[in-house]
């Protein structure tokens, strides 16, 4: 077929098919949509006897033996029609025409048609068909034999006899399992067999080795049955097409494939290092291994200053269990010499193959002759050694042996293997960056969390801090226990949004935040109102860049008083702890009121007060404890009531470790985890001492009484003189600037504790008094004589407190300081 422009027909009036020399053994004729003749050649003139001019425009169904016959190819839907009509020739003869019509769309502005052709030479069978299948069968490209109703070869033609490595002579009267000598060939026999018994042709797949050559070929072959002209099956004909190249490349698009699929699925480097080596191994070699550098690098032709490369090994594996051909282990480090390929590949950034003839390869061998000899002893002939490289960056080297396998690596190898492991490369570069960022967010993370937790009297503590696995990198969970004045202790948890670096630091700041204003004794209500103003504000600081729910966090804040026994928690959309009855042992869900988190801003939060039996412990955890990819949040706290339920241990830490087991077995969560359990304790009443002091400056001498008094009792008779001097000048400054009832505190703990309460909510500051003030070297001679000292509002007013280091030598009360 002839073309114009762009190598596409032209269906205009001219014949788009050119002159041939045999340009009128064909009838072809072209009609428009209408049926009008467009195109009459030479053919059609000799077939019907009117010359184109005298058909051009006109319509076709005028040629037509009976002019009311129904046209055979007017559908345009059938796209292609055969068969045969009856024409009228210009004599007038009638003429029976073998007919073939297409169907032409519209095609760069030409209108629909059909062309039709009708063979006007060459459709009769002559004596020259008759000689041609001979010659047809002997030398077709591909390999043809016919076996006899016995599955004997009868007949084989060239092709054929050197795909078997016999003549047709040689092999005439052999059974396919017989020339062949190999399981395939029985096999291929079967099929023969029962193509024989069923009469039904059957496509097969197979491989087999060539006459003489020792790689195996692989074969699509088609076997039909062969019928003589009485209907009987006389032979089955096999026909083979050598497709060991398409196999081929069939195998290696799936290796890249499964190479695809399977590299990457973690950002472990050993894993990933591992996985690539188990896609490659035995399927392109019969050995693999990783080796990274030490420090990766970019690529660079200039050799190693001590004259060897060290790396060190990911990941290897064999065909054989024992791994012969490593020389060491995962994780260990070797020096390899300049001319081993795998530094000449790392330096060069080039794949690079060895055969064992090469003169590289001898090269080697000098410089690393135990290596080489132990390749010897393997019988290893081929080696190809790939460059981990990805941005730019070298991170090592990927290298494969063969010795099995008796062909060496090819060009085709080469571009597989490398496409591999430049993809491997890239997962491996993402594996160790996401390693690097990972160590970093967990060494700030650990850093700012408390490295122990403080032993008070109020409570016993435990606590297990778990990092995520997987993809999602440590992320912001965080736990405190924090000293607050009366003895009483502040017991917090949270859970800052995202993870890595950036949810690291953020809650480094929520930490440091917290315990700021858990030391001047706010509530935990609104302790949490001015966390949230913080969360709002770190959020403004990202200039927009993130809402402020993505730099949000999740917080619960309890304070325990050991004095009363009594506990006073709220939450900002932390889930609520469970409560552990000290007498049945049992778990329950505390009911709080929920709060916002932290950085929605403009909502207010709520707290609970409850009073605690001694021995009670709490459970304070972030959301990663019960609620994970496989089980909701309600079935995490089922799980976790079952786990505080079990028979009490020896200690809380082990308790803390078995609700972690129970919970998460195998130590590896989804999300962070931070788990803070606290069993309480009460101080014992002859640990605490309380007046009611009256509105009267003569007062301060009675309770000078009784604070020697208690103090004897006590047995800190050392301590009398600074009790003393510290008490009367808060209750003189109590006196002078409040009204009405003052109350006297001690408490003996790890410090003596003085708590001087009033009615007046203004909270006394500390300055440095001039030369003539009256006023202000009170408090400045509390802060000299004390360890420290503060104030705490309550909603009847406000209590000064100070504590005193108890002497060195102080052998401790009789009484034990907790129940």
């Amino acid at each position: 077929m002839s073309t114009v422009g762009h190598g596409r027909p032209s269906w205009r009036g001219d014949d788009p098919w050119g002159r041939a020399p045999d340009e009128g053994a064909t009838a072809r004729v072209l009609l428009d949509g209408s049926g009008r003749i467009t195109h009459w050649n030479d053919g059609a003139q000799r077939l019907l006897g009117h010359t184109a001019a005298e058909m051009l425009g006109r319509p076709a169904r005028e040629l037509l033996a009976d002019p009311s016959a129904t046209a055979p190819c007017g559908d345009e839907r059938r796209l292609r029609w055969k068969g045969t009509v009856d024409l009228r020739h210009r004599d007038g003869r009638r003429l029976t025409v073998r007919l073939l019509a297409h169907w032409l769309p519209r095609y760069e502005g030409h209108p629909d048609g059909w062309l039709l052709v009708s063979p006007l030479a060459g459709a009769e069978r002559t004596v020259e068909d008759d000689q041609l299948p001979r010659p047809a069968f002997l030398y077709a490209p591909n390999a043809l034999a016919l076996y006899d109703t016995g599955v004997r070869l009868r007949r084989a033609n060239r092709a054929m006899e050197e795909v078997i490595g016999l003549t047709e002579d040689e092999a005439r009267g052999l059974r396919l399992s017989e020339i062949g000598g190999k399981p395939q060939s029985v096999e291929l026999e079967e099929q023969l067999r029962q193509v024989m018994e069923s009469g039904r042709p059957r496509d097969v797949r197979t491989r087999l080795r060539s006459g003489g050559e020792s790689r195996e070929h692989a074969w699509l072959a088609r076997i039909a049955p062969v019928w003589d002209a009485q209907g009987e099956l006389v032979a089955v004909a096999l026909s083979a097409v050598d497709i060991t190249d398409e196999a081929r490349a069939q195998v290696r698009l799936q290796l890249v494939n499964d190479a695809t699929r399977r590299i990457g699925s973690t950002l472990e480097v050993g894993r990933t290092a591992q996985e690539l080596v188990d896609v490659c191994v035995p399927r392109l070699a019969d050995f693999g291994s990783v080796d990274l550098l030490i420090t990766p690098q970019p690529h660079s032709d200039t050799p190693p200053s001590l004259g060897v490369l060290t790396l060190r090994r990911a990941a290897h594996r064999s065909t054989r269990e024992d791994t012969p051909e490593a020389l060491v282990e995962t994780g260990q480090e070797w020096d390899h010499a300049i001319a081993s390929s795998p530094v000449r590949a790392v330096l060069t950034g080039e794949s690079l193959v060895l055969h064992k003839d090469d003169q590289a390869f001898r090269a080697w061998a000098e410089q690393e002759p135990e290596r080489a000899r132990h390749a010897r002893e393997l019988g290893v002939h081929s080696i190809l050694s790939v460059p981990l490289s990805a941005r730019g960056v070298t991170l090592g080297v990927a290298q494969f042996l063969r010795y099995r396998r008796p062909d060496p690596f090819t060009p085709d190898d080469v571009l597989v293997a490398r496409e591999i492991v430049a993809r491997a490369a890239v997962c491996l570069d993402n594996a160790q960056r996401f390693t690097q960022e990972r160590e970093t967010a967990l060494a700030l993370q650990r850093s700012l969390l408390p490295r122990t937790l403080p032993q008070r009297s109020a409570v016993q503590v435990a606590s297990r801090y778990l990092a995520a696995a997987g993809r999602t990198g440590v992320g912001g969970d965080w736990f405190d226990v924090i000293p607050l004045s009366g003895a009483r202790v502040g017991l917090i948890v949270g859970d800052v949004v995202g993870h890595g670096v950036q949810a690291s630091a953020t809650m480094g700041r929520l930490r440091t935040a917290v315990r700021t204003l858990a030391d001047v004794d706010l509530p935990p209500d609104e302790l949490l109102t001015h966390l949230d103003d913080l969360v709002l504000r770190l959020s403004d600081e990202t200039g927009g860049e993130e809402p402020a729910g993505d730099i949000g966090a999740t917080c619960l804040y309890a304070v325990y008083d050991p004095v009363a026994g009594g506990c006073t928690i709220a939450r900002a959309g932390h889930p609520p702890p469970v409560l552990i009855d000290p007498e049945t042992g049992g778990g329950t869900t505390m009911e709080l009121p929920a709060g916002p988190p932290l950085g929605l801003g403009g909502l207010p939060f709520e707290s609970a007060e409850f009073s605690l039996p001694e021995g009670s412990v709490l459970a304070l955890f972030t959301d990663g404890l019960v609620e994970r990819r496989d089980r909701d949040i309600d079935e995490g706290y089922r799980l976790l009531h079952e786990a505080v339920a079990a028979p009490p241990t020896a200690s809380l830490d082990a308790q803390c470790g078995a609700v972690i087991e129970a919970l998460l077995p195998g130590g590896a969560p989804d999300d962070d985890v931070a788990l803070l359990m606290a069993r309480t304790r009460v101080l014992d009443a002859a640990h605490v001492a309380t007046w009611e002091i009256p509105d009267d400056p003569a007062s301060c001498g009675t309770a000078r009484k009784d604070i020697d008094e208690q103090l004897t009792r006590w047995e800190l008779q050392e301590a009398v003189f600074t009790t003393e001097l510290v008490v009367t000048e808060l209750i003189a400054n109590a006196i002078r600037h409040a009204s009405g009832p003052i109350r006297l505190r001690l408490i003996l703990d790890r410090t003596l504790i003085i708590e001087v309460s009033d009615t007046s909510s203004t909270a006394p500051h500390l300055r440095r008094a001039a030369g003539f003030d009256e006023g202000g070297r009170g408090l400045m001679l509390v802060a000299q004589l004390t360890q420290r000292w503060g104030a705490r509002h309550s909603t009847d007013g406000k209590t000064i407190w100070a504590e005193l280091q108890l002497p060195d030598n102080y052998a401790g009360f009789d009484g034990a300081a907790t129940r």
